[in-house]
C-alpha cells in the first residue's frame, strides 16, 4: 500500500488526521496513533482500513520532522511531576518537565516548553521551559499566547533592527531625484482614530475629460501610496523579515508590525505636514464613474491633514459646521472626492459588483486590556468614499502589469466550487424565491438577489448562505480574476506599510516604469531558494509567494479571532447565569449559534436544550425542525437565552434557551402537510399564530421522510444530553484546568 506524507493536525478528543499535501482525503488517526506524535509533526502513513462512509483511517509509518517550534501552556505540579499542559488543546498531551528544566517558572505561571524527548507507547514527551510569559490574568497575556500558539513571528532581527536604526529621520535631497514634486497639491489622509500608520493619501478635482471650453464633465483623481519599495529592497535584512511576516497582525489594542516602528509609523507614515515618498495612481473619472486614463509615477507629498471617518463624515454632513469651518480650503477638494465616489459607486452597481451589508463591530477595552464594551461599527460614506478610491487605484495597477504581460502576485477571488453552488441552489429553491443562480454564475446575479431579499425578515440568513457559497480570497500568480469585485483583474497596491504583496506589486511597477522587469530570483531569497534559478519557472516563484502570503493572511487571522474569542469569554464570564435577547446567526446539525443583542458575542445552544424530541437538520434551508412540536429555528430566528457555561480553554460560550419568551419560527407551510400536532405560539417577529394540529392518525416522534435536501435526524434525549459538544463530539466539563 502507498505510503501517503503529511502534517498531523491534531484535535482536543485526543484523536487526529493527516493532513496531506496533495488530493489524497485527510487520513484519520485513531487516539492510539496519536499517542507517538504530536500536532504539527510531519509524519507518512499508510491507509489500514474505510470506515462505512468510505473515510479512510491511517497508521504511522515513520516520523519525517517533529515540530520545532515552542508549545505554550501552564506549568503544574500533580503527583510530585512538573507537567506543561498546552494552551492548544490540539496537542493533546501535557508535556512532562524535569525540575532541572523548570528555569525558575512557578506553578500557574504561562511558559513556552520545548520538546527534548518525543512522546512514544508508552511515555509522554518530556521538554524544558525556554520561557516564562508571566502569570494567566497578567494584561496582554492572551495576545503573547496567540503570537506563539499561531507562530507569528513578534520580533525582529538584530539585522533588521540595525538596518531601521541606520534610517534618516527625514526624506534627503538625494531621495527626491527623478520625482514629481506635489507637496503644493492638498492631499489628505482619512483613517481610523486608533491608526498609526498613514499608507494612502487621496486628493480629487474636477475635469475636463474632452476637448473644447465646455463645463468640466469628470474628475481628476490623485491617490498617493507610501513607497515602502524605496526603503526596503530585496534581499535585506528588513525585506526578509517583512517576507517571514508577509502581513501586519491586529490585535485589540496591539499590533504586531510587518515593518520596523521607523518605517511603519515614521519615514513611510504619511504624516500630516511632513514630506514623504509616494507612488501615486493620478486617475481621470468620468461622470458614469469610468476610469477614462490613469498614470503611474514616483512623487514626493505632503499631507495636508489627517482626517479620522467621523471628521470627514461630518465635513460632508455639514459644510458650515466648524470642523469645516476649520478646514475650509480643503472642503471642495472632501465634496468632490464625495462626488467621485457616488459615480464610482453607480459603476460598481453597473458592472453587478456584490455588495452586502454586514454588520462590524469593535471591541472596546479598558486599561488592562479586557473588553469594556462591544460596539457596532458605522460604515459611513467617509468609509465607502476611500473604499472606492482604493478599489480604483487596486484595478489600475492591475490592468498596468497585465496590458506589459508581466508576473506579478494577483487578488484572486473565485465563484463558487460546482458544490457550494449545488447547495446554494438548492436553498434558493426550497426558500421558493423564484430566483436562483445560474450553473455559471456572474457577480450580477447575486447582487439581484442580495437587492431582492434585503427588506425580508430572513435577509441575513440569505446573504450568509450567499457569503458561503463563494471561495476565499487568496493572493496568486495567475490572474483568475475577482469574483465578488466583478473585476477582470485585481491586485492589492494600496496597503504597503502592511502587507507584503502590496510591496511586491510596487516594485513591478516601478520596474515597469524604467523599461526594466523584476524578478523575484534577483533578491527575494525567502522564495527563490525554493526553486531552481531558471527564467522558466519564474510563474512558479510568484505562485510560491502567492501561497506563503495568503497562508500568513489566514494565520494572523486566526490569530486575532482567538484573541478576540478569549476576551469575548472572560467578559462573558461575568454574565454567568443572566438571560439575553439574541439571533440565530448559524444553524448546524448539533444546535444553533446565537448572537446575543446588545452585545455581539456569540455562543451555542445545543441540540440537547431544544427539548426531548427528535430534531431533522434540513441542509437546504439551513434549519432545524422538530418531528413532533414542527417548531422551526433557522438563521433570524429570534430566542430568549441564558449563559450557562463559558469555557476560557476552548474559547466557546454555551447557552440554554429559556422557554419563557422564546422566539421560534413557525412550522412552514411548504412542508408538504408536516405540521405541529399543537399550535404555536409565536413567530419570527413574536406575534401570536395559530396552527392547525397535525392528523391524529400520525404518530408523533417517528422518522418521516421528506422534508428537504441533505436532512439529517437528531433526537434530543436525557443520553445525548450527557454529550454537550460543539462539533457532535463530547467535550471537557467546566473547570477543566486551562
Amino acid at each position: 500500500m502507498s505510503e501517503i506524507a503529511g502534517v498531523v493536525v491534531g484535535h482536543r478528543d485526543g484523536h487526529g488526521f493527516l493532513q496531506s499535501t496533495g488530493d489524497q482525503p485527510a487520513l484519520y488517526l485513531s487516539p492510539q496513533e496519536m499517542r507517538t506524535v504530536l500536532h504539527g509533526d510531519r509524519v507518512t502513513a499508510s491507509i489500514v482500513r474505510y470506515d462505512r462512509k468510505g473515510r479512510p483511517e491511517g497508521h504511522v509509518l515513520e516520523i519525517i520532522e517533529r515540530k520545532k517550534s515552542p508549545i505554550i501552556g501552564r506549568l503544574l505540579h500533580e503527583g510530585g511531576i512538573w507537567i506543561v499542559a498546552p494552551e492548544d488543546k490540539r496537542y493533546g498531551q501535557d508535556i512532562i518537565v524535569p525540575k532541572s528544566g523548570l528555569a525558575n517558572a512557578s506553578v500557574g505561571q504561562v511558559v513556552a516548553v520545548e520538546l527534548t524527548e518525543p512522546a512514544s507507547l508508552f511515555s509522554k514527551p518530556v521538554g524544558r521551559v525556554t520561557e516564562v510569559l508571566g502569570e494567566i490574568d497578567d494584561p496582554g497575556m492572551e495576545i503573547e499566547i496567540a503570537v506563539r500558539k499561531y507562530e507569528v513571528p513578534h520580533r525582529f532581527s538584530a539585522a533588521t533592527l540595525a538596518q531601521a536604526a541606520a534610517l534618516p529621520e527625514k526624506i534627503r535631497s538625494s531621495d527626491r531625484r527623478g520625482r514629481i514634486d506635489l507637496t503644493d497639491v492638498a492631499l489628505v489622509t482619512i483613517d481610523g482614530e486608533d491608526a498609526r500608520d498613514f499608507d494612502d493619501a487621496v486628493y480629487c478635482e474636477a475635469a475636463k475629460l474632452g476637448r473644447g471650453e465646455s463645463a468640466p464633465d469628470g474628475w481628476r483623481l490623485i491617490v498617493a501610496i507610501a513607497d515602502v519599495s524605496h526603503y526596503v529592497k530585496p534581499g535585506e535584512p528588513v525585506d526578509i523579515d517583512a517576507y517571514e511576516r508577509a502581513t501586519s497582525v491586529y490585535f485589540p489594542r496591539r499590533v504586531i508590525p510587518m515593518l520596523p516602528e521607523e518605517l511603519s509609523n515614521g519615514l513611510c507614515s504619511l504624516n500630516p505636514n511632513e514630506d514623504r515618498l509616494a507612488m501615486v495612481c493620478d486617475m481621470l473619472i468620468t461622470r458614469a464613474g469610468e476610469i477614462h486614463a490613469y498614470q503611474f509615477f514616483p512623487a514626493v507629498i505632503r499631507s495636508h491633514a489627517r482626517f479620522t471617518y467621523e471628521d470627514a463624515a461630518a465635513m460632508l454632513a455639514n459644510t458650515n459646521g466648524p470642523l469645516a469651518a476649520k478646514y475650509a480650503e480643503l472642503v471642495p477638494h472632501l465634496l468632490n472626492l464625495h462626488e467621485v465616489y457616488r459615480a464610482l459607486l453607480k459603476e460598481r452597481r453597473k458592472r453587478g459588483a456584490i455588495d452586502f451589508e454586514t454588520t462590524e463591530t469593535q471591541i472596546v477595552c479598558d486599561s488592562n486590556g479586557r473588553i469594556e464594551k462591544i460596539v457596532p461599527r458605522t460604515r459611513t460614506d467617509a468609509h465607502k468614499l476611500i473604499e472606492e478610491c482604493m478599489l480604483a487605484t487596486n484595478v489600475c495597477s492591475a490592468e498596468f502589469i497585465a496590458r506589459a504581460r508581466h508576473p506579478s502576485l494577483y487578488r484572486v477571488h473565485e465563484g463558487p466550487t460546482p458544490e457550494k453552488r449545488t447547495l446554494l441552489q438548492n436553498y434558493l429553491k426550497a426558500l421558493g424565491l423564484g430566483m436562483s443562480i445560474s450553473n455559471s454564475p456572474k457577480p450580477s446575479e447575486y447582487q439581484v438577489i442580495a437587492a431582492a431579499t434585503k427588506e425580508r425578515a430572513d435577509a441575513q440568513q440569505i446573504h450568509m448562505m450567499l457569503l458561503r457559497s463563494m471561495q476565499q480570497a487568496v493572493y496568486s500568480g495567475a490572474n483568475l480574476g475577482h469574483f465578488g469585485l466583478a473585476y477582470e483583474a485585481y491586485t492589492h497596491f494600496t496597503s504597503p506599510i502592511r502587507r507584503y504583496p502590496d510591496l511586491l506589486v510596487h516594485r513591478v511597477i516601478k520596474a515597469l516604469l524604467t523599461g526594466k522587469r523584476y524578478s523575484l530570483i534577483s533578491g527575494d531569497v525567502a522564495v527563490a531558494s525554493k526553486v531552481k534559478k531558471s527564467a522558466g519557472l519564474e510563474e512558479q516563484r510568484w505562485e510560491l509567494a502567492g501561497e506563503h502570503c495568503s497562508a500568513n493572511e489566514r494565520r494572523a487571522d486566526e490569530a486575532s479571532r482567538d484573541v478576540e474569542a478569549w476576551l469575548k469569554c472572560r467578559y462573558m464570564r461575568q454574565y454567568l447565569g443572566s438571560e439575553f435577547g439574541g439571533t440565530v446567526s448559524a444553524v448546524t446539525s448539533f444546535g444553533l449559534f446565537v448572537q446575543l443583542d446588545g452585545i455581539y458575542v456569540e455562543g451555542l445552544v445545543h441540540i440537547t436544550e431544544l427539548g426531548g424530541e427528535y430534531f431533522r437538520f434540513d441542509e437546504a434551508r439551513q434549519e432545524l425542525w422538530g418531528e413532533r412540536s414542527g417548531t422551526r429555528y433557522t438563521v433570524g430566528s429570534h430566542l430568549r437565552v441564558q449563559v450557562s457555561r463559558v469555557d476560557l480553554d476552548s474559547r466557546k460560550i454555551d447557552f440554554r434557551l429559556v422557554r419563557e419568551g422564546a422566539y421560534a419560527a413557525p412550522p412552514s407551510r411548504a412542508r408538504r402537510g408536516k405540521r405541529s400536532d399543537k399550535p404555536q405560539q409565536l413567530n419570527v417577529d413574536g406575534d401570536p399564530i395559530a396552527v392547525k394540529p397535525a392528523d391524529p392518525s400520525k404518530k408523533s416522534g417517528k422518522s418521516r421522510s421528506g422534508g428537504g435536501l441533505g436532512e439529517r435526524r437528531v433526537r434530543t434525549t436525557e443520553a445525548t444530553q450527557k454529550q454537550r459538544t460543539h462539533g457532535g463530539k463530547p467535550t471537557a466539563k467546566s473547570g477543566k484546568r486551562r
